[in-house]
């Protein structure tokens, strides 16, 4: 999968999708913008948490928007690995599929070996 057109496709029909119903997509930017900030967890390990979701619920879309932001936030590939390895504690092989998903976005949008 090419991670960069990916996520621009669906970035366009997220904006699409605002445009034709603008309530509800400021409504979920709202909720977005209320959660990921530092608090008690920091917006690493939030990003981190949603890369979980994504994997285990089998949403590469969630993987990839979420991988940019845990980087952002300085979240470093071994982490990602470990965040990958207990979703395959808890989810199995479809999770072990998905995680490699994840390792191949960050390979793609951050760089192979960085972090």
């Amino acid at each position: 999968m090419d991670w960069k057109d990916y996520l621009a496709n669906t970035t366009k029909f997220t904006k699409d999708f605002r445009k034709a119903q603008p309530d509800v997509g400021k409504a979920f930017t709202d909720m977005h913008r209320a959660v990921l900030h530092d608090g008690a967890l920091s917006v690493k390990h939030k990003e981190l948490q949603a890369i979980v979701v994504g994997i285990v619920t089998h949403c590469a879309d969630c993987i990839g928007f979420h991988l940019q932001g845990a980087v952002r936030a300085g979240a470093t590939r071994a982490e990602l690995e470990e965040t990958i390895a207990t979703c395959i504690l808890m989810g199995g092989g479809p999770a072990y599929m998905y995680g490699m998903k994840a390792l191949e976005a960050y390979d793609q949008l951050v760089g192979e070996g960085e972090g």
